[in-house]
């Protein structure tokens, strides 16, 4: 027995090694790469590293960056940042993103009119039109969607479709080839069985822009398949939110499509030409283009949120499938709550993904606890929007969980003016209505001690 625990001790002694190199690693990688992390996630990689550095060592290697080298707007040396009136924008400015200007803008209430709106956009195309997205879908609208931009192609538009890497692996063949045959461009963005070394493939693209001569933009939540818009034979329309954007926002879109687009081609980027601003007569209002993702330095809507909740002084709505906030934005929320900001959250009772449902559990009784109000909706709703008092409402493809505002590629537009923060206002509480308040339970020790554990990777999801 004595011989056995002797021969036993080296591995023990070689073990413990390994795992504090694994953390060596984590620990000089972070630091030379510049990787900030949210404490709970640095402390999952340090205790996976420690615990478990055969399987997390190449995992971290892996998927581990979370911040590319950003492709910025860098400012003139000795330039003296704008200031304007609105703590937002001054904020925003400092992350070196195009400015608020005077746009037009139509929100998509249901999935027939967002359609409506994105044919329209499509058709009015005369010489250049991009589309990102994180999934084309495998039905009658997607043939649709390929149809319509082939037509374009064939008609002399430049076309080109950017298909995020896990999306692209549920499209035909032929999709890929009809665009092609009729003059399209296809790019596929990260794929995951690809060998080059274009970045982690847990870092997806999930900005969905469609933009027409970089001076027309639709955007929102909406993928383009069928559940996003009205439905198809056996397939259930979600709820979910978009709109279009006429004027600067929609140029400073195809400006960070240019440099997607590049990331992928590993090309130049296209010289974006500057939009005249929308009259404030002819319905113009001031909104921002706000990309946020790896591809940012700083984590731009994420940063927005949280200065918001603390800014806030009445009320914070929030429309979101997806809820598993970090400590920061959490706490926000929670000290927004216990000041008198009434605090509404609307989102599906059961949405599409299990395992974001069962992780949310943990911050939604602390939040409601606080006084947060949540409201499940009986259906799936797939739309992301948060209004603030009447000073700003967010809306885009930025989901309130950890994937979206810290690793992934993400897009929203933030509006200034009174009637968007109005109209996003009324839209989310209307869904407020539709919901049932959340009642809290105490869980029991297995589901406690899963959702610890869920939680410890909840980043990932």
């Amino acid at each position: 027995m004595a011989h056995a625990l002797i021969s036993w001790l080296p591995s023990v002694s070689q073990h413990l090694l390994f795992g504090a190199l694994a953390v060596l690693v984590y620990i000089l990688t972070n630091r030379a790469r510049r990787q900030p992390r949210a404490p709970t996630t640095a402390i999952a990689w340090v205790m996976g590293l420690a615990l478990l550095p055969y399987l997390m060592l190449p995992l971290f290697l892996l998927f581990g960056r979370r911040k590319l080298r950003p492709l910025g707007r860098p400012r003139l040396r000795g330039s003296r940042p704008t200031r304007f009136t609105h703590w937002a924008a001054d904020l925003l400015d400092g992350f070196e993103l195009a400015p608020p200007s005077h746009n037009r803008t139509r929100f998509h209430a249901g999935g027939t009119q967002a359609c409506a709106a994105l044919w329209e956009l499509i058709a009015g195309a005369q010489h250049r039109l991009d589309i990102c997205t994180f999934i084309i879908g495998r039905d009658a609208f997607g043939d649709a969607v390929v149809d319509r931009l082939a037509e374009r192609a064939r008609a002399g538009v430049q076309v080109r479709v950017l298909l995020d890497g896990f999306g692209a692996l549920q499209l035909p063949r032929r999709h890929f080839d009809r665009l092609r045959e009729a003059g399209g461009d296809v790019a596929v963005f990260r794929p995951l069985l690809s060998l080059r070394n274009n970045g982690p493939r847990n870092l997806r693209n999930h900005r969905k822009l469609a933009i027409a001569d970089d001076h027309r933009l639709w955007s929102g939540g909406r993928n383009l398949a069928a559940e996003y818009f009205e439905g198809d034979a056996g397939i259930a329309a979600w709820t979910d939110l978009s709109f279009d954007v006429e004027g600067p926002v929609a140029s400073a879109a195809a400006w960070q499509f240019e440099r997607d687009w590049a990331a992928v081609r590993q090309s130049q980027p296209r010289t974006v030409a500057p939009v005249a601003p929308i009259a404030a007569g002819d319905r113009g209002a001031p909104a921002q283009f706000l990309p946020s993702g790896p591809d940012q330095a700083d984590d731009t809507a994420h940063a927005l949120l949280i200065d918001a909740c603390y800014r806030a002084e009445h009320r914070i709505l929030a429309a979101t499938p997806y809820f598993i906030p970090d400590d920061a934005l959490r706490d926000a929320l929670r000290r927004a709550a216990r000041r008198g900001v009434a605090v509404d959250i609307v989102l599906p009772a059961e949405s599409n993904h299990r395992l974001a449902d069962f992780a949310r559990s943990r911050a939604m009784r602390d939040l409601a606890e606080a006084g947060v109000a949540f409201h499940l909706l009986p259906a799936m709703s797939h739309a992301k929007a948060v209004v603030v008092d009447e000073q700003i409402a967010l809306a885009g493809s930025i989901n309130l969980d950890l994937r979206s505002l810290l690793l992934n590629h993400e897009a929203g537009v933030v509006f200034y003016g009174a009637a968007e923060i109005g109209w996003l206002a009324q839209w989310i509480e209307g869904q407020r209505a539709l919901g049932s308040p959340y009642q809290p339970e105490t869980p029991g020790l297995g589901r406690d001690i899963a959702e610890g554990l869920l939680l410890a990777v909840a980043f990932q999801l």
